[in-house]
């Protein structure tokens, strides 16, 4: 409930809550908040004189999250999500900074030009705080430091098909040089890692099927071809939507040989199991495995092997989601529904809040290096999700905001429901008050 005002007014906006999950752990707190900054936190009772004071009671006070793993497909293939649509998803899931992926947007992000016609269309449709992943194809390396300097936060590769004909993969010669490229001014690079030897059409429409054609050692072997280039290279890289547990092993050998190598799983490997997959809408490239698989995954979080989870947020227009596993759309829609998924899960297994925000907050903010996101710090932006963590609820398609309401956790219960959402402040509501963000800029 909001306190009576004070004739000394200070902040803009003071948030108290039992449960602020701040950088030192979870604690009673209270924010103050000033021009769309954190200026001051107290102790819950503190007298922080502000226009406005809102008690949480044992509601949390969360940072804002930060998703660094997101298809908006626009310009181009705006039928499948859009800015306008995939920001107000981003909100209501407690997601306040997204960067977008340079596919499958039609020009892909892979120019200065395609940059700039990215930004075009993001306009004045935000939602939250947008910014941009550049991309490496065959034969742009030219375009990999004009990019970089136009503030792209890294550079995305595959190691195998995409799935759209204007991204191809890259050969190992062509990842080299890109790689190369990417360190020789400090970016990074992110790569979807499934070796093309390793995979084979599935025998048939079904999942059994599918997942055979995408087995662990597909990951494995590419991960183990990032991790030599890397070494070889001196790039900072990235593995993106880690699936396969047998991965861990090499990734936790490099790390700990000092390499400047990061893992991601999302959501989905989280949460779900091949057993489940009961039609196209959990087909995503690489695939949902087994429970055992799953374990593993939760293990290498744990063991921070797997620094940040992330949604891969890859809608399509429903057309695409039918038919059967060989034939549909690989890619989940779930950036409204991350934050209660993963915390019904982890609290589950013993994890604390503290753990979910690492993982969906604090991490993918250091991986992109976003100045001023990811966590409740003085001086910090005030990005900031009051999250009731006790709070259950049944996904409703029809309540979700992304373009095209088809996601695998229809029917399913969760537990944890987001309240509100500030951005620098101010709650977002149906106003269009996100940034463009770009490598190195304040919040």
């Amino acid at each position: 409930m909001a306190r009576p005002g004070r004739s000394r007014v200070t902040y803009d906006l003071v948030i108290r809550s039992r449960r602020a999950v701040l950088p030192d752990g979870e604690r009673p707190a209270a924010v103050a908040v000033a021009d769309g900054r954190v200026a001051e936190i107290g102790g819950y009772s503190a007298d922080l004189p502000a226009a406005s004071d809102l008690d949480l009671g044992s509601t949390a006070l969360l940072p804002g999250l930060v998703d660094t793993h997101v298809h908006i497909n626009e310009p181009g293939r705006t039928e499948w999500e859009g800015f306008a649509t995939a920001t107000a998803a981003a909100a209501a899931g407690g997601v306040t900074t997204l960067i977008d992926m340079p596919l499958n947007s039609l020009p892909p992000t892979v120019s200065a030009a395609a940059l700039a016609a990215k930004r075009a269309a993001a306009s004045g449709k935000l939602h939250v705080d947008v910014g941009f992943w550049g991309g490496a194809i065959p034969g742009n390396v030219p375009s990999l430091r004009p990019l970089h300097d136009g503030g792209v936060f890294g550079f995305k590769c595959f190691a195998s098909d995409s799935g759209v004909p204007e991204f191809p993969p890259l050969d190992a010669g062509g990842m080299r040089a890109a790689f190369r490229e990417i360190a020789s001014f400090g970016g990074l690079v992110i790569v979807h890692a499934e070796d093309p030897s390793a995979l084979t059409t599935p025998a048939d429409g079904g999942y059994a099927a599918f997942l055979a054609s995408r087995p662990p050692s597909a990951e494995r072997r590419a991960v183990e071809q990032v991790v030599r280039l890397a070494e070889e290279t001196g790039v900072r890289a990235h593995i993106l939507h880690l699936s396969a547990a047998d991965c861990l092993d090499p990734l936790a050998k490099a790390q700990s040989d000092g390499l400047p190598i990061t893992a991601e799983t999302c959501p989905h490997y989280l949460t779900l199991t091949a057993a489940e997959a009961s039609g196209p809408a959990y087909k995503c490239c690489p695939p949902i495995r087994d429970p055992a698989n799953r374990d593993a995954l939760w293990q290498g979080l744990a063991s921070g092997v797997i620094s940040c989870v992330v949604s891969d947020h890859s809608p399509s227009t429903p057309d695409l989601k039918q038919g059967d596993f060989a034939t549909a759309w690989g890619g989940i829609s779930s950036l409204q529904l991350g934050l209660p998924a993963v915390w019904t899960a982890a609290r589950a297994r013993g994890h604390d809040l503290a753990a979910v925000v690492r993982w969906m907050a604090e991490a993918p903010a250091a991986l992109a290096a976003v100045p001023g996101k990811g966590r409740i710090a003085v001086g910090g932006g005030a990005d900031l999700v009051a999250f009731d963590p006790d709070a259950p609820f049944t996904v409703d398609p029809a309540r979700l905001r992304h373009r095209h309401p088809v996601t695998p956790y229809e029917g399913r219960t969760l537990t944890g429901t987001v309240r509100t959402t500030w951005l620098r402040g101010t709650p977002v509501t149906g106003t269009a008050s996100g940034r463009m963000l770009a490598r190195k800029d304040t919040p």
